[in-house]
């Protein structure tokens, strides 16, 4: 990784930072009195596509963690996936494509394809938390630390960061709140595609939806 100096910096493809997908509408809400990471779920351990012309995030933190899925608590240990997760107290996104693949019983793979923020008005989320696996895009960051413990970024000494598990599966994230961290003012991420296993968000606004279901896998945002 480059040394980058305190300012703005822009890393081409960095892997790091994500776009939310639209599972957050079922999520709103769930723990983020105590902090999101520590909403008391399991991840459903199927993979969504996100992509997006545009994001411009206020508040950034990231840190990594561990999705459990309820297959994962199944006998006598608990398991999980490793996932980048990326938070922002304000984000606004335009031309978002989020697509998830379902193995239906008869009518095979069905492609549930959603879009928002194609008009005048952007998606605009609050509180956002974002648990990925992959990630490619264009990404300027401003004012940004690199290197901090995950427990002392900003988020996290507003409460609303990384949280501690009891370890056992009762909550979706394991976090690692000693871990390397990184945080900046402003995000602001272009041509984004993203795998991710969840998102949660105090509110998320969809301007312009738009949802399609589509017979096999052609009509994946990528």
């Amino acid at each position: 990784m480059e040394s980058v100096a305190r300012g703005g910096t822009r890393w081409k493809r960095f892997a790091l930072v994500m776009v939310p997908g639209v599972a957050a509408t079922a999520a709103i809400g769930i723990g983020l009195a105590q902090g999101a990471l520590a909403a008391s779920f399991a991840v459903s351990g199927q993979e969504f596509k996100v992509k997006a012309g545009h994001l411009e995030g206020w508040g950034f933190a990231q840190y990594g963690g561990v999705d459990v899925g309820y297959k994962d608590m199944e006998g006598d240990g608990v398991t999980g996936r490793a996932v980048a997760i990326s938070s922002f107290r304000d984000a606004e996104i335009r031309n978002m494509c989020q697509s998830v693949v379902t193995d239906m019983p008869i009518l095979g793979k069905i492609t549930m394809r959603l879009t928002a923020g194609t008009g005048e008005d952007p998606v605009v989320a609050e509180n956002l938390y974002l648990d990925i696996a992959q990630l490619d895009g264009d990404a300027v960051f401003e004012d940004i630390d690199i290197g901090v413990a995950a427990r002392d970024t900003d988020r996290a000494r507003g409460g609303k960061g990384p949280a501690v598990t009891d370890g056992k599966g009762s909550a979706k994230s394991k976090v690692f709140e000693n871990g390397f961290a990184q945080q900046a003012r402003k995000a602001t991420l272009t041509d984004v595609e993203q795998v991710a296993w969840a998102t949660t968000a105090g509110s998320f606004k969809l301007s312009d939806m738009s949802l399609r279901l589509h017979r096999g896998t052609e009509k994946e945002c990528f």
